[in-house]
């Protein structure tokens, strides 16, 4: 079995190496971050199968460094922070991140997240590692990829615009419940309102438009959403 490879961006280099150290005893290979002007650079390097990401950090804060990370890596994003509010945890989980962790924080439960993560992504849990794609009609969607293409046009995609659009499209044409999507999109939905996933919805909505795909996505009032393929698209 793969070791699984775990990427550290924390600028309390005390606590990243703490955290390093306990992992390594665990069988994980570990790096921490350099240089913090070149975290996405440093990452893609690196390929780990997850990321610790600390929030406070020089020159742009962790929700940055998620977003950009995100445009190259679908691997679980645990955010590491003394930051403990709930706008905090919420804007962790919008801005493209997985779990939250808050310092401090006890080991175990460090580690049972992240053992958890790697299940779901690559262990007994985890889909097949062969390169899905869903289709339909003109429309291509690569999961790992996180692109849509239509016809020669190759939509990029945020990880959870991705989750998102495969679950409306292997539904077709039924309706995915807001609950069912809550569900596949966070982890932990104590800190995700309503509005968090309209939002979501909405991002996924104006770059369909954006790039000129004619399908929509129909909001079905108390029940979800429903994706709707263009007739000239099918």
């Amino acid at each position: 079995m793969e070791t699984k490879r775990i990427f550290i961006v924390e600028d309390d280099l005390k606590i990243a190496q703490l955290l390093a150290d306990t992992l390594r005893k665990y069988q994980y290979e570990v790096a921490i971050v350099k240089d913090f002007e070149r975290v996405t650079e440093e990452s893609n390097a690196y390929d780990p199968h997850l990321i610790l990401l600390d929030i406070n950090l020089p020159s742009y804060d962790g929700y940055y460094w998620c977003r950009q990370l995100r445009q190259h890596t679908m691997c679980p994003i645990l955010f590491i922070s003394a930051r403990s509010g709930d706008m905090d945890q919420v804007f962790a989980l919008e801005n493209g991140g997985d779990d939250f962790i808050t310092k401090p924080f006890h080991y175990e439960i460090v580690l049972a997240k992240i053992r958890s993560h790697l299940r779901r992504s690559f262990g007994e849990y985890a889909p097949s590692q062969s390169e899905r794609t869903i289709k339909s009609g003109a429309l291509n969607l690569f999961i790992e990829r996180m692109e849509l293409h239509i016809g020669d046009t190759i939509v990029p995609l945020q990880k959870k615009e991705c989750v998102i659009l495969e679950l409306l499209i292997n539904a077709i044409p039924k309706v995915v419940t807001r609950e069912k999507l809550l569900e596949e999109l966070w982890d932990d939905q104590s800190f995700v309102d309503e509005n968090t996933l309209n939002v979501n919805m909405t991002r996924v909505r104006k770059k369909l438009t954006d790039y000129g795909v004619k399908s929509t996505i129909e909001t079905v009032r108390g029940a979800g959403y429903r994706f709707i393929p263009a007739p000239e698209e099918s």
